[in-house]
């Protein structure tokens, strides 16, 4: 019903070819499908699904409150929509990394990343972080790895030790994580292009390289991280804080103006929602549909 061209097989194939490429993948994140279909459509190379935004979008901190159900569901209807493949935040597996790796390939997913933090988790970007053991974290690679299906499935092992024990000590977590089979490191929470280039000196594997806003890490041009060595840039909060602010500042205006003639010009026409959604394309399935004009709706 989407218009969807590829199939989920043919997406991980794609994003496995384009890793192997020495251009860095640009990935923002999407916290709904429509703004999966806008990625897709300005061209970059793939959509994140960020744990935190899931948790935001429902109201809750990122503490570890959502279930299985909850990102996987969304994580679904995400992938579904677009011809890219998409990457999706497990936090630290849920219950049972078995039916979390089963459950995502099932629903079309291109890859997902787990952590080591303990399951009372928080935003990588704050303090008072508590770690699993290395073993534990290990483990639970291994049972990832083991669980998938399709080869071209990624499991990315993201460590948040850095501001826990040291980078030195990530580090090590981090080479452990690449023996146990996890084909992606996401170092998460580097502070400066120094600790970007020195994780990349020590890691022989696909980096990924977190630039959300208001945390801990300087933003980098993606152009730096590529010359540094970094393979992927996601950009998981970028796209639900820029459309909080709009929503907000939109409905103040509402609020005092009484009227929302002032900020029509910030708003998405009904033509340009249309076209995205590729309204007129369902006219195929039914001509009943699409039997009106879009003219004076700019």
């Amino acid at each position: 019903m989407h218009f969807i061209k590829k199939k989920p097989e043919e997406k991980r194939e794609e994003f496995d070819k384009k890793l192997k490429s020495k251009k860095i993948l640009r990935v923002p994140g999407a916290y709904n499908p429509l703004t999966a279909k806008v990625i897709e459509e300005i061209g970059y190379d793939a959509v994140y699904v960020s744990g935190g935004v899931m948790s935001n979008d429902l109201g809750y901190p990122d503490i570890g409150l959502t279930t299985l159900q909850d990102v996987s569901n969304r994580a679904n209807q995400i992938a579904r929509v677009t011809n890219l493949p998409t990457i999706v935040d497990i936090d630290t597996g849920f219950k049972s990394c078995k039916e979390t790796i089963e459950t995502f390939e099932k629903f079309g997913v291109t890859g997902v990343h787990i952590e080591d933090q303990v399951a009372q988790k928080r935003c990588g970007h704050l303090e008072n972080k508590e770690l699993v053991t290395k073993e534990e974290m290990i483990k639970k690679i291994k049972e990832c790895v083991n669980s998938k299906k399709d080869r071209n499935f990624k499991v990315i092992a993201r460590s948040d030790a850095k501001s826990v024990e040291g980078i030195d000590k990530m580090i090590d977590r981090c080479k452990s994580y690449i023996d146990a089979g996890a084909e992606i490191i996401f170092p998460e929470a580097l502070h400066d292009e120094k600790e970007f280039e020195k994780v990349r000196k020590s890691l022989n594997c696909y980096l990924l390289a977190n630039m959300t806003e208001f945390g801990k890490s300087k933003l980098l041009n993606y152009k730096e991280l590529e010359n540094i060595g970094y393979n992927i840039v996601i950009y998981p909060v970028t796209t639900q804080r820029l459309a909080m602010k709009n929503v907000e500042d939109g409905l103040r205006a509402i609020f005092d103006d009484g009227h929302q003639n002032n900020i029509i010009d910030k708003m998405q026409t009904r033509k340009r929602l249309y076209d995205l959604v590729e309204y007129e394309k369902y006219n195929s399935l039914d001509e009943k549909i699409y039997n009106f004009s879009t003219e004076g709706h700019e």
